[in-house]
């Protein structure tokens, strides 16, 4: 199991993961690390101040398995405003440590060994190591460059009576894409007629930069599909997000999960036996920021767009092909015509290669693909554009010295 998840090597030995491999090159050589997607600046003032408020003030036991009852609460709120979602905070919402966890949960509680996971390629890693890790069977449909986007007609034929899960990842690591109505609605019809649960990671919910982001599972109107089938898709889908991007704190594991209560009491009995319940002053903390969003979360998207753009604008002056970002974190661009003036095969090779050359880590979109589908990505890279913008200057300036 743990070689379709991408955890061994050729050897058959337990391998470290590139986001490891990258940093660890990148420190050895003073590289600017745009490998890992984790921004360099604090999240709000006022949460920081309520975790050590938290802490002080005696709030450092174990919460309830599910979360405690404040961050259930604003969880809940939050997803009244911003999806038009009518949660019971009590049944319908799951605090889980990070994403991450969301994300296992969720899959561990509706999955059995044999069925089919679709997943929109490339993904996060995490979804391939899970999906590994029941026994099932991971099915991979191409987001095709330049433009990042699926064939309808492959991913309708993906769906079958053995699809237990979909994943989508919206807005998307690491294309930086956000799903398309079409696409959309394609994925709601098959994942009805076909039993199948939603899973959507909406970690970047707060990072799209030409609109407010809408779920699958939103309510109230703000749906982009029909209404009847956008109400009978939100009683099949399982959301996921956290703390750790909308409010730059990767390194407390707060996350959430929410959905229909039959759904999220499968993934709580799963969860209660992983890690019991995330810390619970941070717990605090991050209630306190959800509670008070404003005017944080308005001016984030804004801020990354700034970023991102000035990576593309930077990327497109070296002569690269840019896929243009509409949320997320990241950019990627193809990288291929420096191949030959590098001496590399391929953007696996590439991506060393630009640490020592230019002193600037990037990641290898290939690696966020299936062995079958890799070839499809070879030599688009991807940018963390999360950093300072005096950061970004800076590795934009060594590539443009080394590669212009």
């Amino acid at each position: 199991m743990a070689s379709g998840g991408g955890l061994l090597d050729a050897t058959g030995a337990f391998r470290s993961t590139i986001f490891d491999e990258t940093s660890a090159l990148a420190a050895r050589h003073g590289a600017v690390n745009l490998g890992q997607g984790f921004p360099d600046q604090d999240g709000p003032e006022a949460m920081t101040e309520a975790a050590v408020a938290a802490i002080r003030s005696g709030q450092n036991q174990y919460t309830p398995a599910v979360g405690h009852p404040r961050l259930r609460a604003a969880v809940a709120a939050q997803q009244r405003e911003t999806q038009g979602r009518e949660l019971d905070p009590d049944t319908q919402v799951l605090v889980t440590c990070g994403a991450a966890e969301a994300l296992t949960a969720a899959l561990l509680s509706v999955v059995k060994p044999g069925d089919d996971v679709v997943v929109l390629e490339p993904y996060y890693d995490l979804y391939a190591a899970v999906v590994s890790f029941i026994g099932a069977n991971l099915r991979p449909i191409p987001l095709r460059p330049p433009h990042f986007t699926p064939d309808p007609e492959e991913l309708r034929q993906a769906f079958t009576p053995r699809t237990a899960a979909v994943l989508v990842n919206d807005p998307h690591n690491p294309t930086g894409t956000v799903l398309d109505a079409a696409t959309a609605e394609i994925i709601a019809r098959e994942a009805l007629a076909n039993d199948a649960v939603v899973i959507t990671d909406e970690v970047y919910e707060h990072l799209r930069f030409d609109g407010a982001h809408t779920s699958l599972a939103a309510g109230g109107g703000r749906s982009s599909l029909d209404p009847e089938l956008a109400a009978a898709i939100a009683q099949r889908t399982l959301v996921v997000s956290s703390a750790s991007k909308t409010f730059r704190a990767t390194g407390w594991r707060i996350g959430w999960l929410t959905g229909p209560r039959e759904l999220v009491t499968g993934a709580r009995a799963i969860k209660t036996y992983l890690t019991h319940s995330p810390a619970a002053p941070l717990q605090l903390a991050v209630a306190q920021a959800l509670e008070n969003p404003r005017p944080w979360v308005e001016d984030l998207a804004a801020e990354q767009g700034r970023r991102s753009a000035l990576v593309v604008n930077a990327l497109r002056d070296l002569g690269l092909t840019v896929a243009d970002p509409a949320g997320s974190y990241y950019v990627v661009a193809d990288f291929s015509p420096f191949h030959d003036r590098l001496g590399v095969r391929d953007s696996l090779e590439l991506s060393p290669s630009l640490i020592e050359h230019t002193g600037v880590a990037l990641l290898p979109v290939r690696a966020f693909a299936s062995a079958r589908n890799a070839a499809l990505y070879d030599g688009w890279m991807r940018v963390a554009a999360c950093k300072q913008e005096e950061v970004l200057v800076e590795a934009m300036n060594r590539l443009k010295t080394s590669l212009a």
